[in-house]
């Protein structure tokens, strides 16, 4: 079959498109960047669009060409710069079914969330609810499948969290620890997917995707620990203001296109539970979906997962850090331009000159200092950081070499700086 599949790069996306290539099946993934994913997965034919803009039937008409199946994996968490909810789960969503109808592609799976309801105040599971009634109201071969907590492999979003808390050293704080979680390995989300596309689930079906067992965060939590080969510690609840003043915080940053699992949207839905029925699945599928320690024994823990359970939590710190450095640096050398001018000048810098470099070097300074903490601008002044670094270096060593022996060292400080800047490159990417 020719399938479709939309957020074909995303944690459960990605995982669904490798177990339908392994089925046999040719598959489209379709996502806003799909660069790294046509490297990834060169057998996958890509398509680089973005949800939110196809609004309407004729859009998704052309990329409906040739397909017999699709599966809708793409979502968000909440609003922001690269993120509109209700387009991307619900018009988005009604103008692709419609366009199916249209097209005469019959069979659509939905991946849905666990709590998905049209009350909700929580716009996520709102927005996600309508997107699940304009399938269920449509004339196709429909299945909508509702996940718990989804574990894999691969850590984005509230996966790289719980890491991330799992890994804490001495201790693993956790806000609402008592709340209850039912999880489920996105290899099963994986297979679930493959038996509604073939037909072999009952048509029309809306089902949750979970564990038998019910366990605290607490429990997950120290499960993650133990996978990780960490020594045992002991989970500390933390008060709940602290985790309202992390999601104000995590919300903030999201304005500045930050995508965080702290953010309000992901503590309301751990507020009320990560939990579902999964009498339904056993019974039509005839065995359960494994226990959280099936799953975590399905991929085994090395020591790359230690280095980025505990860089997860360093990385805000290592661009808050820098950030604050830039800004400093760049703040004082516009304060105390005098004194920076006169030292080039001592050294046969012409006045003019020597005060217009001070002020280009400031304003520099304070230009990568606050973008660094803008998403979409990180790279490029982490970039500039490293060229702007090697250029004051460099000017240094020729005008005024013996600051390299100077007491304090301005200079050799600046080498940490640098190597510093080449870890947050390092670990910028989100997934």
């Amino acid at each position: 079959m020719n399938i479709l599949v939309l957020g074909g790069y995303g944690l459960i996306g990605d995982a669904i498109v490798g177990r339908l290539l392994g089925d046999g099946h040719h598959v489209t993934g379709l996502g806003r960047d799909v660069q790294s994913a046509e490297r990834r997965r060169p057998a996958v034919r890509w398509i680089a669009a973005d949800m939110s803009q196809l609004l309407g039937a004729e859009d998704w008409l052309r990329v409906l060409a040739g397909m017999d199946a699709v599966v809708n994996a793409a979502g968000a968490l909440q609003d922001g710069p690269r993120d509109r909810l209700d387009a991307i789960h619900r018009r988005s969503v009604v103008a692709l079914v419609a366009a199916c109808e249209q097209a005469g592609i019959s069979r659509l799976v939905q991946i849905s969330a666990i709590g998905a309801d049209l009350s909700s105040a929580n716009p996520f599971f709102s927005t996600k609810a309508e997107g699940d009634r304009a399938v269920a109201s449509s004339s196709l071969d429909w299945t909508i499948l509702r996940p718990g907590l989804v574990i894999a492999p691969a850590a984005y979003g509230g996966t790289a969290l719980l890491r991330a808390l799992a890994a804490f050293p001495g201790f693993v704080p956790a806000v609402m620890s008592r709340q209850p979680i039912q999880t489920v390995s996105v290899a099963d989300v994986a297979g679930a997917v493959s038996h509604a596309v073939a037909g072999s689930l009952p048509p029309n079906l809306v089902i949750d995707l979970v564990e038998g067992n019910t366990r605290s965060l607490a429990d997950v939590l120290l499960a993650f620990r133990a996978w990780l080969g960490l020594p045992p510690a002991k989970v500390v609840p933390m008060p709940a203001i602290l985790g309202r003043l992390a999601s104000a915080v995590a919300d903030g940053l999201g304005t500045l296109g930050w995508r965080s699992p702290l953010r309000s949207a992901a503590l309301s839905a751990l507020a009320r539970g990560v939990t579902g029925n999964a009498a339904p699945w056993n019974e039509i599928s005839g065995h359960p979906l494994q226990p959280l320690e099936a799953t975590l024994a399905d991929m085994p823990a090395n020591v790359q997962e230690r280095w980025f359970a505990r860089l997860w939590l360093v990385k805000p710190v290592i661009l808050a850090c820098l950030s604050i450095f830039w800004l400093v640096s760049g703040i004082i050398g516009l304060i105390r331009q005098e004194e920076a001018a006169d030292i080039l000048v001592s050294h046969g810098v012409p006045g003019n000159f020597a005060h217009m470099s001070v002020l280009a070097g400031s304003a520099a300074d304070i230009l990568v200092g606050a973008a660094v903490v803008v998403r979409p601008f990180a790279r490029h002044a982490l970039l500039a950081m490293i060229a702007i670094t090697v250029f004051y270096l460099a000017a240094a060593t020729l005008l005024v070499p013996e600051l390299w022996l100077a007491p304090l060292g301005p200079l050799v400080k600046t080498i940490p700086t640098l190597c510093l800047v080449l870890v947050a490159l390092a670990v910028l990417d989100e997934r």
